[in-house]
């Protein structure tokens, strides 16, 4: 199934910056860790990781462009995968990473990124309103 929550952290981030990014994958991430979490915090690591990572990608954010926040949630969500098998699996002696990748990491890449392509255009229409908002606060 797709990671909705890598979906919302990697287009806060990319549409808002670093510190945006990083609050919501931190909330998000404490979220899942009160929800499913052994390890309170683990969730929330990663996910705030992320967020900071691809804050970095603001500086270079446009409006039109629709594939390269496509490309971050693909890599993000691959990312936080290795680090989850890392984290819950490797340190405890489970090996086998390519019965892990091709299992459980590329189908929820596939299925993120086939998400995202739709909720990415509602995140994006959610931000320039709020920007809007903004601006007429001033």
């Amino acid at each position: 199934m797709p990671n909705l929550l890598i979906i919302l952290v990697v287009s806060n981030a990319y549409m808002r910056g670093k510190m945006t990014g990083m609050s919501v994958g931190f909330f998000s991430g404490l979220l899942l860790d009160i929800l499913f979490g052994n390890v309170i915090g683990l969730y929330a690591m990663l996910l705030l990781i992320i967020g900071y990572i691809a804050g970095f990608a603001n500086r270079i954010y446009s409006r039109d462009d629709f594939t390269l926040p496509l490309i971050f949630i693909a890599i993000a969500n691959f990312v936080y995968q290795f680090l989850y098998y890392i984290f819950e699996f490797l340190l405890r002696g489970k090996l086998d990473f390519l019965f892990y990748f091709r299992t459980l990491i590329l189908p929820e890449v596939i299925y993120t990124v086939a998400a995202a392509i739709f909720l990415y255009k509602l995140l994006q229409l959610i931000n320039h309103a709020l920007d809007r908002n903004e601006l007429e606060e001033e």
